[in-house]
């Protein structure tokens, strides 16, 4: 074999293995950004994913320490040894992360290109740094460098965003600014702000439903409900001719609400639930409380504030700055607009609705069930009221309410199975009132799939067991998915009383769904009840 054709099979390796390496890199930084991504670009909850996660220290991510560590070592420090062996890690790591399915694919938004880039700059830096210390054609110090990179992949998102910090608040500033003078220009519009540690997204669908009978009326979409998703339905969805502006306000800690609250001034507010969400970033149930009445404390003394008296840290809560309407469908002394006479079946509900300063009654059906539901009608009906809708366009809207996807829905399928679909971010409250929707379900089997309940601190445990105990005279069969809350769960569903026969424990959907078609037939119900983000397993 001449010279020249070992040379370029040698060039030819290199070129192939530095490439390995540079795809496996960037396949790994996108999943990085990805997972920072769903933590909201915020470096402080991106590390507790880190540690509760452990992902830092996942098999494959060892795997290339390992690797990285061995050809530092002499034994590996050869062309022979070293570079199969990386060419060996990075098939590996390419094939396991592209085979890997996420429930929320990484978006590329502009600000996620500019973090990927930023990334790949600092990669680019450091390895032209060093690459000048170590001489230009040194290759394998260039495969060394490359592999820690991977290694350190989550450090390197955090570093270009803080590289990013000044820019982006400049950005943010600008696209805050653009917000608020579109507002300006627009002194009519009614501005309703929806918050609540459950229910403000379907009491943001309903009160659009029922206020597009008579307004131009515009929603915040999806769970737009950031300042940055907020500004972000202004700058390109709000028209001139828009009526009413209904804000779904979300918080992770304190000051989220009173920020978006600074930025679009809301007329009226719905408060629709305080309870144990969101745990680990609010601290205490306080928290949460003084937070989701950041709402209230904004509105106008010509303003409205419509709140749920159903949960105790809301019916102590006084509001004097402006008018209170307290809504009610078990704690109904002192409110204002209570629910009575509901009566559910498979197909829907018939209820009323009572507005109690004069009596008035307002016969209703919707085709939606569960408690929950109609406590979010009723907030919503307050709201319509005070605005001037008739009695007849909102039970026309009531009753051509759609349900929301993955909100306690329900729907039928072929072969006979009721799935009720309550899989978007679980709760107590709305967990318990799922599992009483599955209980009244008769004629077949009833089918929980669960991998219990998240964010809820130091409660998270006990919590998961309650939810568990409570589904044990609920359902005939569960499904446990994942490790995050099994043992909790497990154990409630024992002390319940549910044979353990009854009780199938599974790592993923994937895994549940198998077993479900292997056990499932016509004429049983299946409650999904929540799904966990990737951010948990």
């Amino acid at each position: 074999m001449s010279l020249k054709i070992v040379t370029y099979a040698i060039i030819l390796i290199i070129t192939t293995v530095v490439a390995l390496c540079l795809v496996n890199l960037i396949i790994e930084l996108r999943r990085c950004l990805m997972m920072f991504q769903q933590n909201s670009y915020r470096p402080e909850r991106y590390n507790r994913w880190l540690k509760e996660s452990g992902d830092s220290t996942s098999t494959l991510r060892l795997f290339g320490i390992i690797v990285l560590m061995l050809t530092l070592s002499p034994f590996c420090n050869s062309f022979v040894v070293m570079m199969p062996l990386v060419a060996l890690f990075s098939i590996v790591s390419i094939i396991k992360l592209s085979r890997r399915k996420y429930k929320k694919p990484l978006v590329m938004t502009k600000r996620a290109y500019r973090i990927i880039i930023s990334s790949l700059l600092i990669v680019a830096l450091a390895s032209s740094l060093i690459m000048t210390i170590a001489g230009w054609d040194n290759y394998m110090v260039f495969i060394k460098v490359l592999l820690a990179a991977y290694c350190l992949s989550h450090a390197i998102i955090l570093a270009a965003n803080y590289m990013l910090t000044p820019i982006e608040k400049r950005i943010t500033k600008r696209y805050c600014n653009e917000a608020a003078s579109i507002l300006a220009a627009m002194p009519d519009l009614k501005i309703i702000g929806v918050t609540g540690s459950y229910g403000k997204t379907t009491t943001k669908h309903y009160l659009h439903r029922i206020l597009s009978e008579q307004f131009e009326t515009i929603m915040t979409p999806g769970s737009f409900n950031t300042t940055l998703g907020v500004v972000r339905t202004i700058r390109e969805m709000l028209k001139p001719y828009h009526e009413v502006f209904i804000v779904e306000m979300g918080a992770k800690q304190t000051g989220d609400i009173r920020e978006i609250c600074d930025l679009v001034h809301p007329w009226g507010g719905v408060i629709t639930a305080v309870g144990p969400q969101h745990l680990e970033s609010f601290k205490s149930i306080d928290n949460v409380q003084a937070t989701k009445f950041e709402l209230a404390d904004a509105l106008p003394s010509d303003g409205l504030a419509v709140i749920n008296n159903d949960f105790e840290k809301i019916s102590d809560r006084i509001v004097t700055n402006t008018k209170v309407l307290r809504y009610a469908v078990k704690n109904t002394e002192e409110a204002d607009y209570i629910a009575s006479n509901i009566e559910y079946s498979p197909i829907g509900t018939r209820f009323d609705i009572i507005r109690c300063a004069d009596g008035h009654k307002l016969s209703l059906y919707t085709h939606l069930v569960g408690e929950c539901n109609i406590s979010n009608i009723l907030a919503a009906v307050a709201v319509a009221h005070s605005l001037g809708v008739s009695d007849e366009r909102i039970a026309y809207a009531v009753e051509k309410i759609e349900q929301v996807e993955h909100r306690l829905s329900i729907k039928r399928i072929p072969g006979g199975l009721t799935i009720i679909d309550d899989a978007f971010n679980s709760n107590p409250v709305g967990s318990a009132m799922a599992l009483d929707v599955l209980a009244s379900m008769k004629g077949g089997r009833r089918f929980l799939i669960t991998p219990g309940m998240i964010e809820l601190g130091d409660e998270q445990q006990e919590l998961n067991r309650q939810f568990g105990f409570k589904a044990a005279s609920c359902c005939d069969i569960a499904i446990v998915v994942g490790r995050y809350n099994r043992d909790a769960i497990v154990n409630g569903l024992t002390e319940g009383g549910m044979a353990l026969d009854s009780i199938h424990q599974v790592d993923s959907f994937a895994q549940a769904q198998s077993l479900l078609t292997s056990m499932a037939v016509g004429g049983d119900t299946i409650l999904y009840e929540n799904d966990l983000p990737d951010t948990f397993k």
